[in-house]
C-alpha cells in the first residue's frame, strides 16, 4: 500500500476548512460564501499553501449543474411565473444592458479597451451568483417577494450571459459582428430548446419515480438528473443551464406525487448536504485563485489594478442600479396593463435594495478564465489577464462590500420583516386541520361506542391544534404566552423520553436499532417544535 495522495490530503483539508469556516460563519450570523471568499484569498497570501486552478471545465461540468438544480428546486413555480416578467427584465434586459454599459463606458477608465472588448467584459460579468444572492438575501431576512425575483433571475440569467459573451468572443475572435436577428434566433433556440430538453428530461425521471420506491435508488437518480439535463442541452447547443432549470422546477412540482415520506426526508437530507460542499469548495476556491489571476499582470503596478477593479465594480454596480427603476416600471406595465396582473409598483426602497443584491460569483470567473488565449491569426487574445482579473475584483467587491452591508441597509430601509407566505401557511393549516376533524367526525358516527374513544381523543388533539394555530402562522405565536408555553413544555418532554431512551440503551435494555428508530422520531417530534 502507498501513501497517502497529496490530492486527498488537499481534499480534505479544503472540506475540512470549508465546514470550520462555515460553522464560525454561522456563529457570527454571516453567510458562508462571504467568510469562504475571504479565507481562500487570504490563504492564498500564505507562502506555503499550494496553488490549486480551478478549470472551467469543472466549474460548468462538476459544480454548475447540481447547483443549478437544486436551486431550481427550492425556487418555488408559481412565483416564479409570477414574476416571469420582472426576472425577464433583469434575466435578459440587464444582461445585455450590462454588456453595453460596459462597452460604452470602458475606455474611459480602462487603457486598451474598445467597444467590443468592454461588450465582451460585460457579458463576462453580467450573470448573478444563484448561491451567493439567495443565501445571502435569506439570511439578512430579505422580503420575500425580493428573494423570488432574485433567485429567479440567477436561475435564468447564467443562460443569457454566455449567450452574450459568445457574440463578444466572435467579433474580437473572428472580426465578426452578429446581426440583431442572427441573435434573436440563437436566444430563442437557447431557451427553446433547454426548456425541451429539461421537459423531457423531467417527464423520464418522473415515469422512473412512480415505477420506484427505494431511497438509494432515487438519491442516485436525483444527482444523476441535473448533468444529463445540463449535457443533453449542450449536446444539441441550446441551453443547458436552461434544460437544468426547467428539469429542476418540474420534478420539483411533481415530487410530492412520487416521492414517498421516508425516501423524502432521505433525499432532502442528502442534497442539504451535497449542495453545502459543493457551495462551499465553489466559494473558498474562488478566494484561492489569486495567483492565477494576477498571472500575466506583473508590469502593471498593484496600486493601479486596485484602482482599476474599484472603478469597474463601481461602474457595474451603478449600471445595475441604473437599470432597476425604469426596468421596474416597465415591467410593472407589462404585468398589469397588458397582462393584468394584480401586482402593485415596487417602492424605490424595494428596488434599490434588487439593484444592490447583485453579488457575481464562480460562473462569471470560470467564464473569464475560459477566454481563449490566441484570436484567428495566431495574435494574442487583448486584455485576457486584464479581464480575469478585473471579474475577480467585481466578485470580491460584490459579494463582500454587498453582502455585508445588506443587513444594515434593510434595517436602514426598514424592508426587514415578515410577508405574504407566513399568512398563507396559518390558513393552510387551518384548513388541514379542518379537513382532518370533519373526516374524524365522519368516522365517528360510523363505528360503534367502543371504538369511537379513539376518535374522540384524536379529535380533542385536532381541536386543540386548531385553536393555537393563529392567523399568520408560526410567526404570529411567538408573542403568545400560552402558545410558547405549550411549545417548550412539549420540547422538554420530547426531551426528557430522549433521555430515557439513551438510558435504556445504556443499560442494554434496548439494541442499537430500536434506539435508531425510537431517535429519528424524537428528532422529527423536537426539529417540529424549533422550527
Amino acid at each position: 500500500m502507498g501513501g497517502v495522495h497529496p490530492l486527498q490530503l488537499l481534499l480534505l483539508g479544503l472540506l475540512a476548512t470549508v465546514a470550520a469556516v462555515a460553522g464560525l460563519a454561522r456563529r457570527l450570523s454571516i453567510s458562508y460564501p462571504i467568510v469562504l471568499v475571504i479565507t481562500g484569498l487570504l490563504c492564498s497570501l500564505l507562502p506555503h499553501v499550494p496553488k490549486i486552478p480551478l478549470p472551467p471545465d469543472v466549474v460548468f461540468l462538476v459544480f454548475l449543474p447540481p447547483l443549478l438544480y437544486a436551486a431550481a428546486w427550492q425556487t418555488s413555480w408559481r412565483e416564479f411565473r409570477f414574476n416571469l416578467v420582472s426576472i425577464s427584465m433583469l434575466a435578459v434586459g440587464l444582461v445585455f444592458f450590462t454588456a453595453f454599459g460596459v462597452a460604452l463606458t470602458a475606455h474611459f477608465f480602462m487603457p486598451g479597451f474598445d467597444w467590443k472588448l468592454g461588450f465582451l467584459l460585460g457579458a463576462v460579468v453580467s450573470p448573478t451568483d444563484a448561491v451567493a444572492a439567495t443565501s445571502i438575501a435569506r439570511r439578512v431576512g430579505m422580503p420575500q417577494r425580493i428573494v423570488d425575483i432574485l433567485e429567479g433571475e440567477s436561475l435564468v440569467n447564467d443562460a443569457t450571459g454566455l449567450l452574450a459573451m459568445e457574440f463578444g468572443l466572435q467579433m474580437i475572435v473572428s472580426g465578426r459582428t452578429p446581426t440583431i436577428g442572427h441573435g434573436v434566433v440563437q436566444f430563442l433556440w437557447l431557451v427553446a430548446g433547454g426548456t425541451a430538453i429539461g421537459l423531457l428530461v423531467g417527464l423520464a425521471v418522473w415515469w422512473f419515480e412512480n415505477w420506484v420506491d427505494d431511497g438509494p435508488v432515487e438519491i442516485a437518480v436525483s444527482i444523476i438528473v441535473p448533468y444529463a439535463g445540463y449535457l443533453a442541452g449542450d449536446e444539441v447547443h441550446a441551453s443547458g443551464v436552461i434544460a437544468v432549470v426547467v428539469c429542476g422546477l418540474f420534478l420539483s412540482g411533481k415530487s410530492s406525487t412520487f416521492f414517498s415520506p421516508r425516501v423524502r426526508l432521505q433525499t432532502l437530507a442528502v442534497w442539504d448536504a451535497l449542495e453545502f460542499l459543493l457551495n462551499g469548495l465553489v466559494f473558498i476556491l474562488i478566494g484561492l485563485q489569486l495567483p492565477y489571476v494576477l498571472a500575466g499582470l506583473e508590469g502593471v503596478s498593484r496600486w493601479h489594478l486596485a484602482a482599476y477593479g474599484l472603478v469597474f465594480s463601481a461602474v457595474l454596480i451603478a449600471l445595475r442600479i441604473v437599470w432597476m427603476y425604469p426596468g421596474a416600471r416597465i415591467a410593472w406595465v407589462i404585468r398589469t396593463k397588458l397582462l393584468h396582473q394584480s401586482y402593485e409598483m415596487p417602492g424605490a426602497r424595494g428596488v434599490f435594495v434588487l439593484g444592490w443584491t447583485g453579488m457575481r460569483g464562480v460562473v462569471a470567473l470560470a467564464a473569464a478564465i475560459s477566454l481563449p488565449y490566441t484570436v484567428n491569426g495566431g495574435g494574442a487574445f487583448p486584455q485576457r489577464s486584464l479581464i480575469v482579473f478585473l471579474t475577480f475584483s467585481v466578485i470580491l467587491v460584490t459579494l463582500v462590500l454587498q453582502g455585508l452591508s445588506l443587513p444594515a441597509l434593510i434595517r436602514r430601509l426598514r424592508l426587514d420583516g415578515a410577508d405574504g407566505p407566513q399568512c398563507e401557511e396559518g390558513e393552510a393549516r387551518r384548513i388541514l386541520l379542518r379537513t382532518a376533524i370533519d373526516f374524524l367526525k365522519e368516522g365517528r358516527e360510523q363505528h360503534s361506542d367502543g371504538e369511537r374513544h379513539a376518535y374522540d381523543d384524536l379529535l380533542h388533539e385536532y381541536e386543540h391544534k386548531l385553536e393555537e394555530v393563529e392567523e399568520c402562522g408560526p410567526e404570529a405565536t411567538a408573542g403568545d404566552p400560552q402558545a410558547v408555553t405549550m411549545r417548550g413544555l412539549l420540547l422538554k418532554t420530547v426531551r426528557r423520553e430522549r433521555q430515557e431512551l439513551i438510558s435504556l440503551q445504556r443499560s442494554g435494555r434496548v439494541s442499537d436499532s430500536v434506539l435508531r428508530t425510537l431517535e429519528r422520531e424524537l428528532d422529527l417530534s423536537e426539529s417540529r417544535l424549533l422550527s
